[in-house]
């Protein structure tokens, strides 16, 4: 298919084709976008939304965490927040508004600074607030929806929204809402509290996080939702399935819900990985793991 033609000549934004989704994704892997923009800020991506063909198939993009990029690549347009849509600040007493391209630990920190409590567990989720807000994120027995006030969102036509959470169904990795429609920004509550000691429990949940997890090097984060009562790291591991590698892909030998990139991997690998982790699991525990990473793309 051909790449889809923008008609907008007062565009601002940075439009790439054949831009290859491997510089943009934590797992370092993906194949070529056939349009890839980074809007200047919230008034141009309207634009571009506006300008952007009906039928064009659409990927937004933020830190490139849990996410799997086939190695054909993404035959459509992918948007990428990060580094824009990064207006943060109080929006009352008891709240603050981050728009989607603001990365989670930025949120956490901002809160922590200010002397408000409640949001330190965003300092876990190596993402950004669009994408927070778009699977329910969580880490450290916190989820962002428990501090959800209002949303706003804009479709694929530039039509902006805003909504509540009465317009979602929640639940663990999971949100479901109007369909056709993308987190522009999120107001979260806050609580007071220490500032000192809500600053300390972050660098705390960061060294725990480093020290539990394989940080240093490429993953897409936790790769499976954990099962009703259970850990998907201890199913994983108990298997036996610990260092298990398939091509550059590999089972963390840190920690067993992260499959990370060892030099070479490709997305095929990992896809491949993915499967093989889920099929033995499913024959020795007879449970089975749901993915938390969202596979898109073609293969190669």
């Amino acid at each position: 298919m051909a790449a889809a033609a923008i008609e907008a000549p007062g565009l601002r934004g940075e439009l790439r084709r054949g831009e290859p989704l491997a510089r943009h994704t934590s797992w370092r892997v993906g194949g070529p976008a056939r349009t890839f923009y980074r809007p200047a800020d919230r008034d141009d991506l309207i634009a571009f939304l506006r300008a952007l063909p009906a039928d064009e198939p659409l990927l937004w993009l933020g830190l490139g965490s849990n996410l799997l990029v086939r190695d054909g690549g993404f035959a459509g347009t992918v948007l990428a927040a990060s580094g824009r849509l990064t207006a943060l600040g109080m929006a009352g007493a008891d709240r603050l508004r981050a728009e989607a391209g603001v990365a989670c630990a930025h949120v956490a920190r901002f809160a922590a600074r200010r002397g408000f409590v409640g949001l330190e567990f965003l300092a876990g989720i190596p993402g950004t607030m669009g994408g927070a807000l778009a699977m329910n994120a969580g880490a450290f027995g916190g989820e962002t929806w428990q501090r959800v006030i209002a949303v706003e969102t804009v479709d694929r036509h530039g039509v902006v929204r805003e909504r509540g959470p009465g317009d979602y169904a929640v639940g663990y990795r999971e949100v479901r809402g109007p369909a056709g429609e993308w987190f522009l920004s999120g107001t979260l509550r806050l609580e007071p509290g220490d500032a000192t000691a809500a600053q300390l429990q972050i660098r705390q949940l960061l060294d725990r996080r480093a020290a539990t997890q394989p940080t240093s090097q490429p993953s897409g984060g936790s790769t499976f939702r954990n099962p009703p009562g259970d850990f998907a790291a201890r199913l994983i591991e108990a298997a036996g399935l610990k260092g298990l590698t398939i091509g550059g892909a590999q089972v963390s030998e840190k920690h067993a819900n992260f499959i990370v990139n060892v030099g070479d991997a490709t997305a095929a690998d990992i896809e491949a990985l993915i499967a093989a982790v889920r099929e033995r699991v499913l024959a020795v525990h007879g449970v089975a793991l749901r993915a938390e990473v969202h596979v898109v793309g073609e293969s190669a």
